[in-house]
């Protein structure tokens, strides 16, 4: 059974919760943790010979050490690139924080140091009309690890995010900082002074924009930002 497992979280959507979680993962596998991952919904994916595929999925894939199907690591694969339960609705899924719960459960058995499970979008991104996706990782009671975007307007968008996860009566581990665009937001360090007094939870590192570095190699390179001990020493 995994010995650890996180519940991966954003501020928002698009703020590089992949790269955050593969990072780890990979900072993890340094340390000679076996490790595991899912991404139990993924829109926005990719007819291929082998059916729906996510890039975000296939990412995380490479960057576990434990060998594992791609549908065990994604069991709800959506064509269309918008909100997963719209997208579901369009594909005539139903999608309940129960049955992902259960993916969740299923692979948790399997042996490992660390499981990462990465949410979409952010905290209280719908999975219907009446759940949102922070059911699963409240049911499961996992410890969160939140991303957050160095942009204007991040100390709200993050300060809110901790309050309402800890309001569902979950711990923040611990977060990231991450470079979403090449342009570096004005009085960066600042905000990351803020936030580092404020949020509540240790950093983990903040993690740079990388222009020209092929995607299979960011895990690796993006690793070395990194201070995952508070997560495996938890």
């Amino acid at each position: 059974m995994a010995k650890k497992t996180y519940f991966v979280t954003g501020t928002d959507t698009g703020v590089g919760k992949t790269i955050a979680a593969a990072a780890i993962l990979e900072a993890a596998r340094q340390l000679g943790k076996r490790t595991l991952a899912m991404k139990p919904i993924a829109s926005g994916c990719e007819q291929t010979p082998d059916g729906l595929r996510n890039e975000d999925a296939l990412m995380l894939q490479a960057a576990i050490t434990e060998e594992l199907p791609y549908d065990a690591l994604n069991p709800i694969a959506l064509e269309p690139a918008i909100a997963p339960h719209v997208a579901a609705q369009q594909a005539g899924k139903n999608i309940t924080a129960q049955r992902l719960v259960g993916f969740c459960r299923g692979l948790q058995i399997r042996p490992a140091d660390l499981m990462l499970i990465e949410g979409a979008g952010g905290w209280r991104v719908p999975l219907n009309d009446r759940e949102t996706y922070a059911a699963v990782p409240r049911e499961l009671g996992l410890d969160v690890v939140l991303v957050v975007p160095l942009k204007l307007g991040c100390i709200n968008h993050a300060m809110l995010t901790a309050e309402a996860i800890r309001a569902d009566g979950l711990f923040v581990a611990g977060w990231v900082a991450n470079h979403p665009e090449e342009e570096v937001m004005s009085c960066e360090q600042d905000t990351l002074n803020y936030l580092t007094t404020h949020l509540g939870a240790p950093c983990l590192g903040v993690l740079p924009w990388l222009d020209g570095t092929p995607a299979d190699q960011l895990p690796e390179v993006l690793a070395r930002f990194l201070n995952i001990r508070p997560l495996i020493e938890i």
